[in-house]
């Protein structure tokens, strides 16, 4: 069970406030080699950037920067809805920039193990900066992209703060892309009306392509370094950095990828054609009083209020049987092509590549995410191209019950970003804050350098189809190198219908 709780306390205090720091603290944080500086216990309110927009002030604490709520796009809404991301309008003064945006718009989960911590909004283009205060030289620069199946999800949730990271001497930058029925839909007239040069229907990965654009084009006034970009996502975050990896719209966009519990590549549902989202948002449409056959029905569609968009969709819809009244991304053959076929072929950006699973992902420990993971790896590899496999097995007691098969979906975010304290509160554990240093500083190695190998780590090797290397993120709580167990077993499952 671990140390006795109060010295996670102390932990947790130290890290949101110089001044709780005791003699405890110091031992757990030397006992983990945390290799953390102690905090200044001042505060610069006041950080400024300026960017092509306009001037922007953040927020200095606990020796983090922070700019949030800066938007990289126009706000899509009236006649943006449905339409690729357009430039910022420039604004005067100075924006604050001390607190997230708006979520894109949804209906939230109940129980979700990340809420959201902004309330969901058409108005949601927007992302956020955290770096080492005070830091002048080009920073790492890792983009995160979260998951919630495209129909849930965004930046705001507090476990995936990039407060932590930054102190270990990266930057982090995340941000909202559109779900649901406004980040994938399809009608005859908007591929008609042809607004945005072909591009239509995958909204939400052109808002993704639009925050790594504005990475570039803006990281270095912060202190980033545009020619060093890793993206990580998990779940519909991780499909998103295949289709990213893929796509001839991203290329030379980042230099390294992290894909978690990223499928296998294929589309998430049988309706995975233009057409067939047509038919979707024709339906959809029909559903609302606007017929096809309306030539005002685009405009008619363009007025429905937020809420009569959404129409009660969220994440649940995707384990429900029978017709579904929501598209989620296809191929387009412009952002979105056929990723296995790119990865088989080498038609993708050969950068070094981290990708694994949980033990008790969807499926099961051979289900369509483990198996998906060591699809890719293997595609990858054999293409010459360095790949990181992992699988994370750890079960914080916490959460532990009778009936617990491995770790759940998800369960690994936390650690990789050095944030499980955030995650489990009082109930965390000096095991799990120590898997977690463990976890993120073979991110943070990786996001510097293209090799999650360090001093004092484990030695993780390369994937290759030959050897089946994997870190494991052990139920012990420890790294341990390897073999792939699993490997037969996942091969089997691979060739299987």
């Amino acid at each position: 069970m671990g140390e006795p709780i109060i010295m996670v306390f102390d932990y947790i205090y130290f890290r949101k406030s110089a001044k709780i720091f005791t003699r405890g603290t110091v031992a757990l944080a030397s006992l983990f080699g945390c290799g953390l500086a102690i905090a200044n216990s001042g505060h610069d309110e006041k950080p400024h950037v300026t960017i092509a927009a306009g001037r922007l002030q953040g927020v200095t604490e606990d020796g983090v920067t922070s700019f949030k709520g800066i938007p990289f796009a126009a706000p899509p809404v009236g006649a943006l809805r449905w339409r690729a991301p357009q430039p910022v309008p420039a604004w005067s003064g100075v924006r604050d920039a001390s607190n997230y945006g708006n979520d894109c718009m949804q209906l939230p989960v109940a129980n979700d193990a990340a809420p959201l911590g902004m309330p969901p909004a058409e108005d949601c283009l927007y992302l956020n900066v955290w770096k080492p205060a005070g830091e002048q030289r080009p920073l790492p620069v890792l983009v995160w992209i979260y998951g919630g199946g495209f129909l849930n999800g965004g930046a705001s949730p507090p476990t995936y703060s990039g407060a932590a990271l930054a102190k270990r001497g990266i930057m982090m930058v995340s941000f909202n892309y559109r779900i649901g029925r406004f980040g994938t839909f399809a009608h005859p007239l908007l591929t008609k009306s042809d607004e945005d040069n072909g591009l239509v229907g995958n909204y939400g990965f052109m808002d993704q392509i639009a925050a790594l654009k504005w990475v570039q084009g803006n990281i270095a006034k912060f202190g980033g370094d545009p020619a060093n970009v890793t993206i990580i996502g998990e779940s519909a975050g991780g499909m998103s950095v295949n289709t990213l990896l893929t796509s001839p719209m991203a290329k030379g966009l980042f230099t390294r990828a992290v894909i978690q519990s990223g499928g296998d590549g294929s589309t998430m549902e049988a309706q995975g054609s233009l057409s067939q989202a047509e038919e979707i948002g024709v339906a959809f449409a029909r559903s609302k009083g606007i017929a096809e056959t309306d030539p005002k029905a685009l405009e008619k569609l363009r007025a429905l209020p937020a809420e009569e968009v959404l129409d009660g969709l969220n994440m649940l819809a995707l384990f429900q049987s029978g017709p579904r009244n929501f598209s989620s991304p296809f191929p387009d053959g412009k952002i979105a092509i056929d990723i296995r076929q790119a990865y088989k072929s080498g038609n993708f950006s050969h950068v070094p590549v981290m990708i694994g699973a949980t033990s008790d992902d969807i499926g099961g420990k051979t289900g369509y995410m483990a198996v998906g993971a060591r699809r890719i790896a293997r595609m990858i590899s054999d293409q010459g191209v360095p790949v990181f496999f992992y699988r994370f097995s750890y079960v914080a007691d916490s959460v532990r019950a009778a009936d617990t098969k491995g770790a759940a979906h998800a369960s690994e975010i936390p650690y990789f970003f050095d944030n499980v304290a955030i995650r489990y509160g009082d109930r965390t554990m000096v095991r799990d804050v120590a898997l977690g240093d463990k976890a993120s500083a073979y991110l943070v190695n990786f996001v510097r350098t293209g090799d999650p190998n360090g001093p004092g780590l484990p030695q993780w090797q390369p994937f290759r189809s030959a050897n089946d290397a994997m870190m494991d993120f052990s139920a012990e709580g420890r790294a341990v190198a390897g073999a792939d167990p699993l490997a037969s077993e996942l091969d089997v499952a691979m060739t299987s219908p």
